[in-house]
């Protein structure tokens, strides 16, 4: 991982025999995105390459850069989080290169919200938002099963100014620990995204200042705690995991003002975590520390072990995928929804 401080304890992945270096690169601090993507490595064999990404308005990000980042990184699967889109972008991304895309939008407020996922791998099913009255509103969920996994891109609630949406949130993360535990009945899942959160006080520059703000009172972070522990297995924060250490390096949200990404005062809101049996198949998660200024959000990357049951990559097609059209449309008409072979919402 670029600027990022490897505890030397063994690696989690699967070679053991891997010893996490110690690194000291010096942050980075630019404000637009990067010219050259020289910097991003190929992809490690026999994995997927999944990523997150918090774009603050996908409209305006492609403005600043994201669609020259998304060429570069070129991940397997993209998951999208503050679309803030009304209805899905149907020429965004070519269906050569992600055939099966997949939005959700929300249906309370114009230009707020909202998910989309882009994927090489066709997924068995299809799934929107959480089955739950008053949580499905604002398109934050989207769930595509695949061969030996669940992958649930998720943006969840912000508790708001002077917390007025805590207790909604609070809710959220209850009822997002049951819809996993459904999941993970069947298989085990990887829950990626925005989810709101500095957990520790390593996760934010200024914990002695933002005790009641939003995103690190006790009460979310003992949220996200219960959600950790939660199901028949625990869950696991990948990045966290593999770099306990980790302070300024890890951090994925530099807020406008202030110059807060010139003096490295962030937080880590984005995250990967996993049912705790698919540890064992991560490589690495990367923070991808050079990319900001598409947003105020920086993309995370995770380098899964395939396994099997896994789908190859899809090669590239002449014409859009059928089924990928399909969910598009249910998806903009904000209804939870299935494609083929359904996940029922737990």
């Amino acid at each position: 991982m670029t600027a990022c401080k490897r505890s030397a304890e063994d690696a989690v992945g699967p070679d053991s025999t891997v010893k996490r270096l110690m690194t000291t690169a010096p942050l980075p601090t630019n404000k637009t995105m990067p010219t050259s993507y020289d910097f991003i490595a190929a992809k490690p064999d026999g994995c997927y390459k999944l990523v997150s990404y918090n774009v603050n308005s996908l409209q305006a990000a492609c403005k600043k850069g994201f669609k020259e980042y998304l060429n570069a990184e070129d991940p397997d699967v993209i998951c999208l989080q503050e679309t803030k889109a009304n209805q899905p972008m149907a020429f965004l991304v070519s269906k050569k290169q992600y055939p099966f895309q997949y939005w959700h939008c929300s249906k309370t407020k114009k230009g707020y919200a909202g998910t989309a996922v882009f994927s090489k791998i066709k997924p068995v099913s299809v799934a929107y938002g959480l089955g739950t009255t008053g949580l499905d509103t604002e398109g934050r969920v989207i769930s595509l099963e695949f061969g030996s996994f669940h992958f649930v891109a998720c943006y969840v609630p912000n508790a708001g100014e002077k917390l007025v949406r805590l207790a909604r949130r609070m809710e959220w993360d209850v009822r997002m620990s049951e819809y996993l535990t459904g999941l993970e009945a069947t298989k085990p899942v990887v829950y990626a995204g925005d989810l709101n959160v500095a957990h520790h006080e390593v996760d934010l520059a200024r914990p002695d200042t933002n005790k009641r703000s939003a995103g690190f009172t006790v009460e979310e972070r003992n949220g996200f705690t219960a959600l950790l522990s939660g199901g028949k297995h625990s869950r696991i924060d990948a990045f966290r995991k593999i770099y306990p250490d980790a302070l300024a390096e890890g951090y994925t949200y530099f807020g406008y003002r202030a110059n807060c990404r010139e003096k490295s005062v962030g937080w880590r809101l984005d995250y990967f975590v996993v049912s705790q049996p698919l540890m064992q198949r991560i490589i690495d998660v990367i923070v991808r520390n050079e990319c900001y200024g598409a947003s105020d959000h920086v993309p995370i990357v995770l380098y899964l072990k395939r396994a099997e049951g896994d789908d190859a990559i899809t090669p590239a097609k002449d014409t859009p995928d059928q089924e990928a059209s399909v969910d598009n449309a249910s998806a903009q008409d904000g209804l939870p929804s299935t494609a083929s072979a359904g996940i029922e919402p737990a």
